[in-house]
């Protein structure tokens, strides 16, 4: 059974989380992606809490183009080191899988 995930990343501006999600469903690599934000980030970066205002990125996908989407994302994102995290979608809609199933091949 296929095993769909939403995948998240975060960045500094709107605009750069509409050009992610944009260019990954594109490219077919995601189904759908919402942009969210701005939210509050607090985080260790370099030795020091640092606290930023950031824009989400929500991805759904199958879990084995994790790393092809990886990639993907990481040629266009800003950040040195950017957050793109996983999480499986353990509950699904019927409709809403076969629409995944469907933009995803």
């Amino acid at each position: 059974m296929e095993v769909f995930i939403q995948v998240i990343t975060t960045v500094e501006t709107r605009e750069d989380a509409e050009r992610i999600a944009k260019a990954m469903v594109e490219s077919r690599l995601a189904a759908c992606a919402q942009v969210a934000g701005p939210i509050t980030s607090t985080y260790w970066w370099k030795g020091r809490i640092e606290e930023a205002t950031e824009w989400q990125c929500l991805l759904k996908t199958r879990e084995d183009r994790f790393e092809v989407l990886e990639r993907a994302i990481r040629k266009i994102h800003p950040y040195e080191v950017p957050e793109i995290i996983s999480m499986p979608l353990a509950q699904v809609s019927h409709a809403y899988r076969e629409w995944l199933r469907q933009e995803l091949n």
